[in-house]
């Protein structure tokens, strides 16, 4: 392939899961229905946290803007993938794969800075309950939420304006469903020592250190409740954070596998199948882990089948 500069690039090929033309029903099938639950789900926990006041509290208002974080982020790739599949292009224009991978970036961004607030706000719940109401204002947290956007918005914007200085081949490949960062600077013909460098920063920054955050804030949680007396004060303790525990545990070690699995196999297809786990399956399951696990969630759930079966029975009455 002849190389040549960035602005002779029109459009990319995104790859996929698969090539297989027999496999293509199954995965639409599977992703459309994955993505269908996502968006349902989580549309559910902020309806339900918007309509209820009881849950007019820190931690509901962390879990709302989590679930519209989780709804936008699978938006940045699912529908697109979907479309290409249904129309059997692989095409993504130059302009749509900066504006895909910009969104990308800012969501998983603020996933992580989210899961990272709501780790403090049990910090503070169980480890200083007496001080909860005080240190965890409304305003607090709004600033906390309006941070982490900023960050990821600044973070998100410094890598896209960087892959905007790089040229690319005539004809470019991504070996992937989505438009991701490391794929295009691999992809790229030019230098890319500072876009390496910057990704490796921020991943260890803005990566690392809320990962510390959220390690401490539940080693020291841990500590406060093995150090309580009653067996039941324990459980009501670690039933209050268990749900944001185990969303915690499964997209770090999610995106950790993908990480561990594209460095052992160094093979990019591998790569993007394993981030299906982090990018759809995470988000998917996130409202069932907050649903079934919070007693709190489950009851305004309830209370809206429980409208709905008698708007129906009254409509066919």
């Amino acid at each position: 392939m002849e190389p040549g500069n960035d602005t002779g690039i029109s459009e990319f090929l995104l790859l996929g899961l698969s090539e297989e033309p027999e496999l293509q029903p199954l995965i639409f099938g599977l992703f459309l229905s994955m993505y269908l639950i996502t968006v349902f789900g989580n549309m559910l926990i902020i309806l339900a946290v918007s309509s209820d006041s009881h849950l007019h509290t820190p931690m509901y208002f962390f879990l709302a803007n989590l679930s519209f974080v989780d709804i936008c982020f699978t938006s940045t790739t699912i529908p697109k993938m979907l479309w290409n599949i249904q129309t059997q292009s692989k095409v993504i224009t130059y302009l749509g794969c900066i504006v895909q991978m910009y969104f990308f970036i800012l969501f998983i961004g603020l996933d992580i800075f989210l899961l990272t607030v709501m780790a403090y706000d049990r910090f503070v719940a169980i480890c200083h309950p007496l001080h909860y109401m005080v240190l965890m204002k409304p305003r607090l947290c709004e600033l906390l939420v309006l941070v982490s956007w900023i960050m990821s918005i600044l973070h998100s914007l410094l890598e896209s304006l960087m892959v905007l200085q790089l040229s690319f081949c005539r004809k470019v490949e991504i070996p992937h469903f989505f438009c991701e960062l490391s794929q295009m600077i691999q992809l790229a013909c030019s230098d890319t020592f500072p876009n390496n460098m910057v990704m490796y920063f921020a991943a260890m920054l803005l990566g690392g250190a809320p990962l510390v955050g959220v390690l401490y804030s539940y080693s020291k949680i841990v500590s406060s409740i093995l150090g309580i007396s009653s067996a039941q004060g324990k459980y009501k303790a670690f039933s209050t954070c268990a749900s944001h525990f185990s969303v915690v545990s499964l997209f770090y070690c999610t995106g950790l596998g993908v990480y561990l699995s594209s460095a052992a196999t160094q093979s990019s297809h591998s790569s993007a199948v394993a981030s299906v786990m982090y990018t759809v399956v995470t988000p998917m399951l996130n409202p069932f882990i907050y649903s079934l696990r919070n007693k709190d969630i489950k009851k305004v759930l309830m209370r809206f089948s429980g409208m709905t079966a008698l708007k129906g029975s009254t409509v066919l009455g």
